[in-house]
């Protein structure tokens, strides 16, 4: 069911991004000089080229951005494992100790003063 519907999702786009890589097959050229009417540095790409360069470089700055604003997260996360390994092995180790004997008297409650 699910590979039906990504598939639902991803043959729409996949048909609009083949139509804009076609219409879009005429070579511009980009430059970083703004001010230059004969830029030293150029290149000439496809438009379309330059419009999936820019999705991707898009696609890979915000996955930094979001995998940096994680971090504090990712730092609970490590710090709670620590104390659950820590609360464990602890467990562990006071499971070891031999339960009392079956006939051992426990304090008696009622012999104490009740709280005020």
């Amino acid at each position: 069911m699910i590979r039906f519907l990504k598939s639902l999702v991803l043959l729409p786009i996949a048909v609009v991004v083949i139509l804009l890589a076609v219409a879009n097959r005429d070579p511009v050229r980009l430059s970083l000089d703004p001010f230059s009417p004969d830029p030293v540095f150029s290149v000439t790409l496809p438009l379309y080229a330059i419009l999936f360069g820019a999705v991707a470089l898009g696609i890979v700055v915000g996955g930094i951005f979001a995998w940096l604003g994680q971090g504090e997260t990712r730092r609970q996360v490590r710090r709670r494992g620590r104390e659950i390994r820590r609360l464990e092995g602890e467990t562990a180790r006071l499971k070891t100790y031999a339960p009392p004997a079956p006939g051992a008297a426990l304090p008696n409650r009622t012999a104490l003063p009740a709280p005020r």
